[in-house]
C-alpha cells in the first residue's frame, strides 16, 4: 500500500465507499445532470482509484500524479457508464483507470516510438475497451484488426510499441502471505543446478590445498602471470612452480573425480 495519507490534498484514510444500491441511484440521477450526485459519485469511488495506481508505484512516477490520472480515468467511467449494461461500475470503472494511467505513462515515457505508430496503438487500447466492455471478455487480436480495418501485424507492432517494462520484484500472484514475483518464472540456463553443485564441488577441492598451492593457481590462472613472475613474487625456481602448479591440478581433477 501507498505509504502517505495525503494524495493530492486527498486524505485517503477518510475515504467513503458506496453500496451497489447507492452508486445505482448516484448514477441514475447523474445521468439526468445531478452534478452533485456525479461529485458523490466521484468522491464515493476514489478509493477505487487509489487500489488501482497500487500496482504502478515505484515505476518513477509521484503517487500524486498517478491519482490525479486515475481520477481522470474515474471521472471518464462515470460519464460513459450504461446503466442498461448488467455489470456493477467497478467492473467498468476499473480497466477505464488502468487505460487512462497507461496512456498517462505511454504518453511520459523515456522510450519514444513514432507518433503514427502511437496514434495507432491509442486507436487499438481504445477500441479494445470498447469490445471489453460490449462482450464481457478480452478481444482478440483478431477482433480489434477487422474493427479497426487494419492488419494483425498492426494491431500487434502497436502494442508492442507501447508495452510498459516490467519490474522483475513485480507480484504476478500472492496466497497466504507468500508472494510471486516475475523474477520466480525466469529460467536461467547458465546458473542451473548442475554449475551450482560443480562450483561448490571445485570450491571444495581448492580448500584441501595448501597455502602456497592456492596462492600460486591464484597467480598463474586469475591474476595472469607465468611461471618465472610467480617464482620471482614467491621466491622459488620456476621448476617448483611448476611441480607445485601439477601437482595442485592433478590433486583438484582427482578430488572432482
Amino acid at each position: 500500500m501507498i505509504g502517505k495519507v495525503e494524495i493530492s490534498g486527498v486524505n485517503t484514510a477518510k475515504l467513503k465507499t458506496l453500496t451497489s444500491a447507492e452508486t445505482k441511484r448516484l448514477m441514475q440521477l447523474a445521468v439526468t445532470g445531478d452534478k452533485n450526485a456525479r461529485e458523490e459519485l466521484i468522491n464515493g469511488n476514489l478509493r477505487l482509484v487509489l487500489s488501482v495506481i497500487q500496482k504502478f508505484i515505484g515505476r518513477g512516477e509521484s503517487a500524486d500524479d498517478l491519482f490525479q490520472v486515475g481520477c481522470v480515468g474515474l471521472i471518464k467511467a462515470i460519464d460513459n457508464f450504461d446503466l442498461k449494461q448488467n455489470v456493477q461500475f467497478s467492473t467498468y470503472g476499473v480497466p477505464m483507470i488502468i487505460g487512462e494511467i497507461r496512456r498517462y505513462l505511454r504518453d511520459n515515457s523515456t522510450i519514444r516510438v513514432s507518433r503514427s505508430l502511437r496514434d495507432t496503438a491509442f486507436k487499438v487500447q481504445r477500441c479494445k475497451e470498447e469490445l471489453q466492455n460490449a462482450t464481457g471478455r478480452e478481444p482478440t487480436i483478431e477482433e480489434i484488426a477487422k474493427a479497426l480495418c487494419i492488419s494483425r501485424e498492426e494491431v500487434a507492432a502497436s502494442i508492442n510499441a507501447i508495452q510498459e517494462p516490467v519490474s522483475l520484484y513485480e507480484p504476478v500472484y500472492s496466497d497466504a502471505g507468500d508472494t510471486l514475483r516475475v523474477m520466480d518464472q525466469i529460467g536461467d540456463s547458465k546458473n542451473t543446478d548442475e554449475h551450482w553443485l560443480e562450483h561448490i564441488a571445485l570450491s571444495d577441492a581448492v580448500d584441501k590445498l595448501t597455502e602456497r598451492e592456492r596462492h600460486i593457481l591464484s597467480l598463474r590462472f586469475y591474476a595472469g602471470k607465468t611461471q618465472m613472475e610467480v617464482s620471482n613474487e614467491i621466491g622459488i625456481s620456476q621448476a617448483q612452480v611448476s611441480r607445485l602448479e601439477k601437482g595442485a591440478i592433478s590433486r583438484i581433477r582427482k578430488s572432482l573425480g
